[in-house]
């Protein structure tokens, strides 16, 4: 299976179908968008092709669907996302249940997109290991040769359009441009790789901040590496509930984001509207796609040290509280016995 739509996935589907007729499952749980598609497929052919059928009595086998985020928009080009969001319409009709990660989600699918109906929709919220151990303090800075005190500004994730990485650069370079002497400090880190990535260093060149922009590339320590971060933002245009944000939380970390899918769903209490973006109990959003804006929230942070440190507490607190593993697993547990009920 390729992450393309080809003619190959129909191959795919029918061995699927074999396998679901071996394993005769009472549950049928896809998740991601191509997966979802062909599993989907496959686990109605499951469904309806046995002989009880003639008779309007397809095998018993619930089918979820999990959508972690979507590729409505942000992904394709207009054509292809019409068709991505035709295809979704017709699957939701052979599924027993939606999931989504966040109310913000829920929204976005059934109502802007007409995704199935609100009934088959349930919300269950993501699931982190909160006693993961994180790296010891001062590791990442030594390696990259920041000093302790240097505020230290991280982007995690793939290096492709819909993360919008160029505007985590053109904020890094506003910010570098203040005149407050911390934020003329700042170091900026973009974790993660992809195809993106020799433009994006152009760009940082381009902007003349290449000596405070340091590219990791993948690393497998990713989620170690928080420990060394100040705040953590996110630039995407379309998110479901982003994970790297779970994780900064975790960590401690304050978080500054777009505000985009479900993210709104996991910083807590909102708070005050402050020169155009918002605060949150664990973090900050600006809009989508605003340079400006996200900016002077960026700014506010570095000249904040004690208002980072309330929100890294907080957030560490809330997903430990909500977003445990025993918490997600107990929700697809009750799900599960709904269904099968």
């Amino acid at each position: 299976m390729s992450r393309e739509l080809t003619p190959r996935d129909v191959i795919v589907v029918f061995k699927l179908f074999a396998v679901l007729r071996r394993l005769q499952p009472a549950v049928v749980h896809t998740h991601k968008a191509k997966a979802g598609a062909v599993g989907r497929a496959a686990a109605w052919l499951y469904r309806w092709c046995t002989p009880s059928a003639l008779a309007l009595r397809p095998r018993r086998c619930a089918i979820v669907h999990t959508y972690h985020g979507h590729v409505f928009h942000g992904y394709f080009g207009a054509r292809k996302s019409r068709a991505i969001v035709a295809i979704e319409r017709l699957l939701a009709r052979t599924t027993d249940r939606l999931v989504v990660v966040s109310e913000q989600q829920r929204n976005e699918i059934c109502g802007r997109f007409g995704v199935g109906r609100p009934e088959q929709f349930r919300v269950v919220p993501l699931g982190v290991d909160v006693a993961q151990e994180a790296r010891p303090r001062g590791s990442l800075r030594r390696e990259l040769g920041i000093e302790p005190g240097t505020p230290l500004v991280a982007i995690v994730g793939r290096l492709t359009e819909v993360k919008n990485h160029a505007m985590f650069l053109a904020a890094a370079a506003r910010v570098s441009a203040m005149e407050d002497g911390a934020c003329r400090a700042a170091r900026f880190v973009v974790v993660g790789d992809g195809h993106l990535r020799a433009e994006l260093a152009a760009r940082a060149r381009a902007l003349g901040i290449a000596d405070r922009v340091t590219f990791t590339g993948f690393r497998k320590d990713a989620v170690s590496l928080y420990a060394d971060f100040d705040m953590v933002a996110l630039t995407s245009v379309n998110e479901g509930t982003p994970v790297t944000l779970i994780e900064a939380m975790r960590s401690g970390c304050a978080v500054l984001s777009t505000e985009v899918g479900g993210v709104v769903d996991i910083l807590g209490r909102r708070g005050a509207s402050l020169e155009g973006f918002t605060a949150w109990a664990n973090g900050l959003t600006a809009p989508s796609e605003d340079v400006e804006t996200f900016a002077r929230a960026l700014r506010y942070l570095i000249l904040h040290p004690e208002l980072r440190r309330e929100m890294g507490e907080q957030g560490s607190r809330f997903v430990a509280e909500k977003l445990s593993v025993a918490r997600l697993l107990g929700d697809v547990g009750d799900l599960y016995a709904e269904l099968l009920h």
